[in-house]
């Protein structure tokens, strides 16, 4: 492989994770990011055992830890009449069995962690103002086309540009995401304006009939997360939008007064109409690959993008560590390690928002039957595909239970 640097289009978590893990591997990296700083739009986020998992194999475990707030339960809420339909214990059996936590962390904080090691590491590069809109190749090396005439020159590029990626749409031509129908919005709330009985340590799922909501602790429990979903039909795709309190209202207005009260503290709301993709099997064009949401964009009802980037970055170099004289087939053996499991993810996303999230009427009866009769060693068993580590490894604490 040549000298060059290897070029990573998009300085998101995923697009610095992997320029972090290309660089601890020996790489030579230069990232290109559009916006003139770095820094994330959002709030909070929620993390499997699977991220912990990567975070350590990054070898920014510590960090990760000390700005996440570990919670103790997964909480299923019925938001038509304000029962518990089930709670998930999250602490010693779950943590034991995986060897990790389940935490959530503001966007931000996470961001910023990586920004650090990228910004201390002597092989990384991080440029801003950098618009790729395409790219060039010849075999032996990639060229990064940008808005600004530029032409940037590296052995690889790697497309972490997200959602609307440019370097996807130059590799596979599929056109605009598909759309869900369904619109979120999000606001942060001082913990003391959350409803005392409702600040639980736990990441909290209120389910309607076509809409639902979620909240839980960030920051040091210093603010509450809130992001709640209707199934609207959106007419038009936006992103980030600011919108008013009647108009967050307006899909919510049938649920129980206790769930429709933590709505009413949200403020400065932005709504994000949700987005996919189907999945495909083109991530690869010569020395061009995808990674995280340009490869996989995925809804967020197993809350397991950031997740997914994150083990993509991982997986990503340490194929082509592997194969410094091959990188293209070291780009193929990626793909293929990647390709179903993240499939996988995005296809059940799409069920769960169908199956738990918005269900009605006896759709909805049936599904808190099935979740109340779920054991914590069965839900555990069920989710271990996606939180068992992904790399081979057993944590140290791990401890496997038969079925």
């Amino acid at each position: 492989m040549s000298e060059q640097p290897i070029l990573i289009a998009g300085g998101g978590i995923g697009g610095l994770a992997a320029a972090l893990a290309l660089a601890q591997n020996g790489f030579h990296v230069t990232v290109l990011e559009r916006a003139p700083r770095y820094e994330e739009i959002g709030a909070g986020i929620q993390l499997g055992p699977n991220a912990f998992h990567a975070f350590d194999r990054l070898k920014v475990g510590d960090a990760a830890r000390s700005v996440a707030v570990f919670i103790d339960q997964l909480r299923l809420m019925d938001a038509i009449s304000a029962e518990e339909i089930t709670s998930i214990d999250l602490t010693s059996y779950f943590r034991r069995r995986f060897g990790n936590p389940y935490a959530v962390v503001h966007r931000g904080d996470l961001h910023g962690i990586f920004v650090r090691a990228c910004e201390a590491h002597a092989n990384v590069t991080l440029r801003v103002d950098c618009d790729v809109t395409g790219y060039e190749q010849d075999g032996a090396q990639v060229i990064a086309l940008l808005k600004s005439g530029e032409r940037v020159v590296g052995s690889l590029l790697v497309g972490a540009d997200g959602l609307r990626s440019r370097i996807r749409q130059q590799m596979v031509n599929d056109g605009a995401p598909r759309v869900a129908g369904h619109t979120t919005y999000r606001s942060v709330i001082p913990a003391e304006q959350m409803p005392e009985d409702l600040r639980w340590n736990a990441a909290t799922l209120w389910a309607g009939a076509k809409c639902h909501l979620v909240h839980y602790p960030l920051s040091g429990w210093k603010v509450f997360n809130l992001a709640i979903t209707c199934h609207n039909d959106p007419k038009e795709v936006f992103a980030a939008r600011p919108v008013s309190h009647d108009e967050v209202m307006e899909g919510f207005r049938d649920i129980h007064p206790r769930a429709k009260a933590i709505i009413h503290h949200g403020k400065d709301w932005k709504a994000w109409v949700t987005s996919d993709r189907d999945p495909t099997d083109r991530w690869i064009d010569g020395r061009v690959v995808l990674l995280g949401d340009a490869a996989h964009p995925m809804l967020q009802y197993f809350a397991q993008g950031a997740c997914m980037a994150l083990e993509d970055a991982v997986w990503l170099a340490e194929q082509l560590a592997a194969m410094r004289d091959a990188p293209e087939r070291a780009l193929e053996h990626y793909r293929g390690i990647r390709l179903l499991r993240t499939a996988r993810v995005q296809l059940g996303a799409r069920e769960l928002g169908t199956h738990v999230y918005h269900p009605a009427g006896v759709h909805a009866r049936l599904r808190n039957q099935l979740m109340r009769d779920t054991s914590l060693e069965q839900f555990c068993d069920k989710m271990a595909w996606l939180y068992d580590s992904p790399f081979g490894d057993r944590p140290a604490g791990a401890m496997k239970q038969a079925s």
